[in-house]
């Protein structure tokens, strides 16, 4: 039995048939768990199709250089095991890319509140942070929540404050703005936009290269999400050989 790589409220298709694939899929092998780790074929699991996405703008939480050539513009769940994953994986990506100016991390919000109760909370906290701090505070912030658990393990919602306390914001300020409640409508909206974009599970991310866009589900390994964007380069630039992190 393979092991699903998102969280979702339905099975997963796998790539559907007729979008034009980067190339085809990758298995996974072991238990059901997101503790089996990933085990790479030849291919890349990613659909280059059009989707409707919400235009990067001033509002996001974006890592790296906001004008980069490349966007992966994730929607993830701060719950979900998978997206605990995917965020390694992420990164990663911007150690070696993102120092180039290349690529640009987005973050958007996805909680999966029937499958992990507290998440949209953390959300309107991590909207909190930053609204306090700044970006650069609520990227902090989410490092906190992962990094504070297990893969299996949600997060401990007594640690919130500390975690925003770590990340540079008034804690008392923080408990007023998480406690008024201000970005619920927020997060809703931004759980609207991912099911626009055709997201059913999380983590979600389209990587968006110009006029291209190519849609990766699941947690996908550093070497899937590398090859994914150095193709995307290269058609970009119309070269046959994709460009490497330099």
């Amino acid at each position: 039995m393979q092991p699903n790589s998102t969280s979702s409220l339905a099975i997963p298709v796998a790539i559907i048939a007729g979008f034009a694939l980067i190339a085809a899929a990758i298995f996974f092998s072991g238990d059901s768990t997101p503790n089996a780790s990933p085990k790479e074929s030849n291919t890349v699991p990613a659909t280059t199709t059009k989707t409707v996405v919400r235009p990067v703008d001033e509002t996001d939480n974006i890592k790296g250089n906001p004008n980069a050539p490349i966007m992966v513009v994730e929607y993830s769940d701060y719950d979900c095991p998978y997206c605990k994953i995917f965020d390694e994986t992420m990164n990663k990506i911007m150690d070696d890319y993102g120092v180039t100016g290349k690529v640009a991390w987005v973050y958007r919000q996805f909680p999966i509140v029937q499958l992990h109760p507290n998440t949209a909370r953390i959300s309107e906290a991590a909207y909190c942070v930053a609204e306090l701090g700044g970006n650069d505070a609520f990227w902090k912030f989410s490092k906190e929540v992962f990094d504070s658990r297990e893969v299996n393990v949600q997060t401990d919602m007594t640690q919130l404050p500390i975690f925003a306390e770590k990340a540079g914001v008034n804690r008392a300020e923080f408990n007023t703005c998480l406690d008024s409640r201000k970005f619920q409508d927020k997060v809703q909206q931004s759980v609207a936009e991912a099911a626009a974009a055709g997201a059913n599970g999380t983590p979600y991310s389209i990587v968006i290269v110009g006029n291209q866009q190519a849609v990766i589900e699941g947690a996908q390994p550093y070497t899937v999400v590398k090859q994914i964007i150095d193709n995307l380069v290269a058609q970009l630039n119309g070269n046959d050989a994709p460009n490497q992190a330099e």
